[in-house]
This record gives C-alpha cells, structure tokens and sequence, in this order.
C-alpha cells in the first residue's frame, strides 16, 4: 500500500452455536463493523460509534493488537495508522463482537503488512485467536458455516442461505461469556453425545436443503449448550414459543448469549416481527438478513477505488 493510500475494512457480525451446533455451526449476520485508516506517525484509534469509546485509542486497541500479533507471526511490523471505527454490531450480547474485532484486525495486518493472505489463512488466525472456528469464520467467509478446529488445524466450508431472515430479540443486559461457559457440563454421556451429534448433522442439512420444518425441529434438540444456558436466559422459552405460534422455523440461543435469535422464512418475517416486538416492548427486536459475502477490504487513492479481494 503506498504512503497516499487510504482503506476501508468491513466486517459482518455472526451468530454462533447455532441450535446444537455448538462451536461449530455460524451464520453472518448483516451488521457490521467498520473501520477506515491510512498511514501515521502513531496509532491512533478514533470511534464513530458511542458504545466503542470505552476502548483505548492508542496501539493497545484490541483491533490493533489483534493486527500486530497476525503480523509478528510473518515477522512483519507494521506501521501506524490512524483509524476510525464505528460499528452496530451490539457489544456483549452473542452477536459476534468480539469476533467481527478480530477479523478486523487480521484485515488490517493483511493490507498494511502486505500479507496477501487467503480465505482460508485468515479463517485459521480468527479460529486460533478467538478459540472456536463459527463466530470468526462466519465473519470472513459469510453466509452459513460448518467448522472444526483444533491447535493443529481449522477446517470451515460456507453456504449462502437463501429465502431466510433473522429476527433477532436482544436483551437490555449483558451476559459475560465466562458466566456462560461455566454452567456447561464437563461431560457427556455418549448417548448423549451421539444424539447431539446427529442432531447438527441434520440441522445442517436440513438448511441446506430448505426443509424449514425439519431445521425447526433439529433446532429443539440441542443437548451441548441450551439447556444449561436458560437459566442464564430467561426470556429464550417465552420468545420460542411467541415466534412459533407466528409461524417461526426455530429459535437458537445467539453464541454464549442472551441474544435469541429467530429462524423466520420471508413471508412471515413481519408477522413474527411485529408479534415480538410487542412481547417484549423493553428489549430490542429487529430483523437482521443475512451476510453471504463476509468480510471486505478495500484500498484506494483519493477517490480512485480499488477492491484488494476479501478471499
């Protein structure tokens, strides 16, 4: 990127663990994060969006030490930039925040490191920093993701998803991840095991295949992370039996939560809308589409666009 250039990165937020996909099943959600910068003489990081000013505006900003950290593994130091970031991806509610920061920052390594990174490298980044491959993938890739990873590898295929929106009810409280993950079981029976298993198989191709009936139903039979997780979230039963009584696919808790996400096929997308914004009048309730195409990168040069390639 040459000294007069400037960029622009755009990142898609994502819903994870969906039904009983737990930390492996993603989908892109059309809020975004985005960030503009070009070169300086110091990091500097200046926020668009109120919720994003509690964060430092120096080179500790997460987004920048996400990037630095990508750029050190290629022994690539980067030079400052001063950026500004706005976002309406909510903060701490199960959509992918934290995510949607880290994809952001591998996209800002990637152009002022000059990295030429590929899909699949930065899927792998995300997947190692954030420590599950849905939320992360979903975020680079777009659309409907399956994924597995571990410390040696990260595998992840996306899908567009068609012909479905999500409406999404989000609480007026935070849910720390920590609080979330520690009322999961250490174990479970392998009955248990086999039966959660297969019922993220057959949700996943259940969504590819448009059998909304089934999706719903798979939907229902999660045993990874729901059960233990509606403790913490009162309202996930309420807004599941709501949205189906208007004609919802299936509901999911949103990543760790205490988002509630509805599967909804067009048609009764504002049926089921107007019926829980109406249940739950103090929580915010908004359909949301969803993200096929993932993260975006461009480079350009007074007024002179040019798109660097996302994949």
């Amino acid at each position: 990127m040459n000294e007069e250039a400037m960029f622009s990165i755009k990142v898609p937020a994502s819903t994870a663990n969906l039904g009983p996909g737990f930390d492996s099943i993603g989908l892109a959600l059309a809020l975004y994060l985005e960030v503009r910068g070009r070169f300086s003489e110091r990091w500097e990081v200046i926020p668009l969006s109120e919720d994003l000013k509690v964060f430092p505006a120096d080179e500790t900003n997460y987004i920048v030490s996400i990037a630095k950290k990508v750029a050190a593994a290629y022994n690539t130091e980067l030079r400052p930039c001063c950026l500004t970031v706005c976002s309406d991806i909510p903060l701490t509610r199960g959509l992918g925040s934290s995510a949607s920061a880290i994809v952001a920052g591998i996209e800002l390594a990637n152009i002022a490191g000059n990295l030429h990174l590929s899909t699949e490298e930065k899927i792998r980044h995300a997947s190692l920093l954030e420590g599950h491959p849905d939320n992360a993938g979903a975020s680079v890739s777009g659309g409907l993701v399956v994924g597995w990873h571990s410390e040696k590898e990260t595998h992840l295929i996306s899908y567009p998803l068609e012909g479905i929106k999500v409406i999404a009810v989000i609480p007026d409280y935070e849910l720390r991840t920590d609080d979330s993950r520690n009322v999961l079981p250490r174990s479970l029976g392998y009955q248990d095991a086999v039966l959660a298993s297969a019922s993220a198989n057959v949700l996943l191709t259940a969504l590819l295949t448009r059998n909304w009936e089934l999706a719903g139903a798979m939907m229902k039979k999660d045993r990874f992370h729901q059960p233990y997780r509606s403790t913490l979230v009162p309202h996930l039963a309420k807004v599941e039996q709501a949205a189906a009584d208007k004609g919802a696919v299936g509901t999911a808790l949103s990543g760790a939560g205490p988002t509630v996400l509805c599967l909804v096929v067009e048609e009764k997308a504002a049926q089921v809308l107007e019926c829980l914004a109406n249940t739950f009048p103090s929580y915010t309730v908004q359909m949301v589409d969803i993200d096929n195409e993932g993260s975006k990168a461009m480079v350009y040069a007074r007024g002179d666009g040019m798109e660097t390639g996302k994949k």
